[in-house]
Order: C-alpha cells, then sequence, then structure tokens
C-alpha cells in the first residue's frame, strides 16, 4: 500500500479522536439546537464528513444512556438533549465507579487526589445536597 493509499491524497492521517469526542460533540449539537432535530441535523453540525450512520448510532448510544431523549417523526427520530456536557461526564465518572469492586477505595482515592480548592468544592457540593438543595436529595 502506498503512503497515498494509506493516509489520503496528502499522505496524512486522520486524527483519532479521543474517547468521547464525538459523544460530546453530537450532544453540544443537541444542547444548541433550537428543538428537537433529526440525525442529519446533527450530522451538518458536526460536521468533519462524519457519516450519517456514525451520527445515528452516536445517538443511540447516548439514548441508551439516558443523555438524550428521542420522539417519532415518521420513519426517523427527533432527538434533544435532557443533560448538558457536564451531565455526561457525571454519568462517565459513575459508570466507572460502577465498574469497581470496591467503591469506598475508589471514591477515598479519588477525594485525596484532589487539588484543594476542588475537595473544596466536592464538601461545598455534598453539603448543599445534604440539605435538600438542587441536585441532592
Amino acid at each position: 500500500m502506498t503512503e497515498q493509499n494509506r493516509g489520503g491524497a496528502s499522505g496524512r492521517q486522520a486524527r483519532r479522536r479521543a474517547q468521547g469526542e464525538l459523544e460530546t460533540q453530537v450532544l453540544n449539537a443537541l444542547c444548541h439546537a433550537p428543538e428537537p432535530v433529526t440525525a442529519s441535523y446533527v450530522q451538518e453540525r458536526v460536521g468533519g464528513g462524519l457519516a450519517y450512520t456514525t451520527v445515528v448510532t452516536i445517538l443511540t448510544r447516548l439514548h441508551t444512556k439516558g443523555v438524550v431523549a428521542r420522539q417519532r417523526a415518521g420513519r426517523a427520530f427527533r432527538w434533544t438533549a435532557v443533560a448538558d456536557e457536564a451531565g455526561l461526564a457525571a454519568l462517565r465518572m459513575r459508570r466507572v465507579l460502577d465498574a469497581e469492586a470496591d467503591r469506598e477505595a475508589v471514591l477515598a482515592s479519588f477525594v485525596t487526589a484532589l487539588p484543594p480548592g476542588d475537595e473544596r468544592l466536592l464538601r461545598d457540593l455534598l453539603a448543599q445536597s445534604a440539605h435538600g438543595f438542587p441536585g441532592g436529595g
């Protein structure tokens, strides 16, 4: 295989996206949409030559995670975000935590590795949550 065949006409290969980057881009397009939108709308907003089927796959995965909602519109769906990028990141953090056998050890390690400002913020958020403020129970 020649260099041209491997990396396109210029010989350069496309940059590989970081894990979750496409999900974030798709979610960002939905968050900024004025109303529920089609996968084609998302495809146009994300750009980068992304295939329609790839967009639908990402939307379906986000739907399975509970981050987006969909409603039938003819033969297709219209999609809307039910969580923002922070919500998606929180979901990822919970999934990582859920996959570990010793939650207490993981959380303790996480907290002790936080910079002082983040630890203080986390403590404040936990205190608010304990007192029934938004996001708490």
